[in-house]
């Protein structure tokens, strides 16, 4: 993934506020329940409303940056859950279909109206993303202009500890790198506060994977990390546990418009103790969980012999869509309905590749296949009964297939999925 993260750094120059909003594709990775994989991106951000969902009692009352519990009273159940984040953020109490790391421009082109648009923020030091417009940290509000103009949600990937490489923790107990990340941190939370509107946040994908496995007992407390010389979270003891716990108290502290979630890591070898280490995080204290897929289609990983951008180790890439077979698409729901059920958050799913389906196995870059686009868009009520909110499609690499050359697979299917979209109870 280190080749990815530097390729991602290169292409992205200083841009100035008033440009388009550069696309940051090929900078992460995903999880797979077929085989252990690398390298994961998310977007966060915030959101302001009204509580709704299951009351006892008289009062009522609303909450802000938060996903859960209750404010007097009022006490939204597991299930109403979804409806409550939809309705915080300005949408349809229906199964919310997003695109990521995609030009504002090529999504206008094609009249496709998304319920999120997800960029990356990435870097800490030269060439972060707070460079990459003036004033610093201008991107981020370029990325919510451009989700305004689409009539959605923003959503920000953070994906800042890759910086060293994917999987490389060195910075975790060095100053200057960490000094930099919480700045960026605080930087991309005082935007958002300044945006006004909702907005998501996407936790460090698979960052938390990397530091589960060389922790003790699946205990991130024993991870070291330097916090609390953080001035916004001098409270927080100096350990991947005082990590994420500062990251959702600065969110809640600077901008309590937005609204952010963890991504599990779906590494194999950690399957057995990742919920109990999501907890010790502290991300059933989030508003949502991330959910992943895999970040490349499926043709990709199965080509012979498989290119550098996909190669990986691992077989049965692409899902059995009639569920009889592994891996398949019903097993990966029941998956997310554990982290669904143990977290007791609504399931966010992030950077499902944009493949298109067929029986011929691999493909050439551009033209992958896959059929996530078309199981989840005509299976969504799957996904709500799985708690799902909704999904968020992108590219996790440049030569995976795109809405520029799905031949209009993904504006066909989310425009008949709006047509008759799924209900979230």
């Amino acid at each position: 993934m280190l080749l990815y993260l530097i390729f991602c750094l290169m292409k992205l120059p200083t841009i100035l506020a008033a440009s388009l909003l550069l696309s940051t594709s090929a900078c992460g990775g995903g999880g797979s329940t077929a085989a252990t994989t690398t390298g994961s991106t998310t977007t966060t951000g915030t959101t302001t409303g009204t509580t709704t969902g299951t009351t006892t009692g008289t009062t009522t009352g609303t909450t802000t940056g938060t996903g859960t519990t209750s404010t007097g009273t009022t006490v939204v159940t597991l299930e109403k859950k979804a409806a409550a984040l939809a309705a915080k953020l300005g949408k349809s109490t229906r199964f919310l279909v997003g695109l990521g790391s995609a030009d504002l421009a090529d999504i206008q082109k094609q009249g496709i109206t998304p319920d999120i648009y997800d960029q990356y923020l990435v870097g800490v030091g030269a060439g972060s993303w707070p460079t990459w417009n003036s004033p610093s940290g201008a991107y981020v509000q370029i990325v919510a202009q451009n989700a305004d103009k689409l009539g959605a949600v923003p959503m920000f990937t953070l994906y800042q500890m890759a910086s060293n490489g994917d999987g490389n923790l060195s910075g975790l107990t060095n100053t200057t790198f960490m000094k930099g990340y919480w700045d960026n941190v605080r930087l991309m939370f005082q935007k958002i506060k300044a945006y006004g509107k909702p907005a998501l946040v996407n936790f460090e994908p698979d960052f938390w994977g990397y530091t589960q496995r060389i922790s003790n007992n699946a205990d991130p407390a024993t991870v070291p990390a330097q916090v609390n010389n953080n001035p916004d979270c001098s409270n927080q003891p100096n350990s991947v546990a005082g990590l994420s716990q500062c990251l959702m108290q600065m969110a809640r502290a600077i901008a309590p418009n937005a609204y952010v979630g963890f991504p599990p890591a779906l590494f194999e070898d950690l399957h057995s103790t990742a919920m109990s280490y999501m907890l010790k995080l502290g991300a059933d204290k989030a508003d949502f969980i991330v959910m992943q897929t895999l970040d490349r289609d499926a043709g990709c990983f199965e080509t012979v012999p498989q290119v550098s951008y996909c190669s990986r180790t691992g077989t049965g890439w692409y899902w059995d869509e009639s569920n009889l077979s592994s891996p398949n698409f019903k097993d990966h729901f029941a998956l997310a309905k554990t982290y669904y059920q143990g977290l007791q958050l609504p399931v966010l799913w992030w950077q499902t590749p944009l493949g298109v389906p067929s029986t011929q196995i691999g493909g050439s870059s551009g033209k992958y296949r896959d059929n996530k686009v078309r199981y989840f868009l005509t299976h969504a009520s799957e996904m709500v009964a799985v708690g799902g909110i909704g999904a968020v499609f992108s590219t996790g690499e440049v030569n995976q297939t795109s809405i520029n050359s799905d031949g209009g697979q993904f504006k066909t299917y989310s425009s008949n999925y709006l047509a008759k979209p799924a209900a979230l109870p």
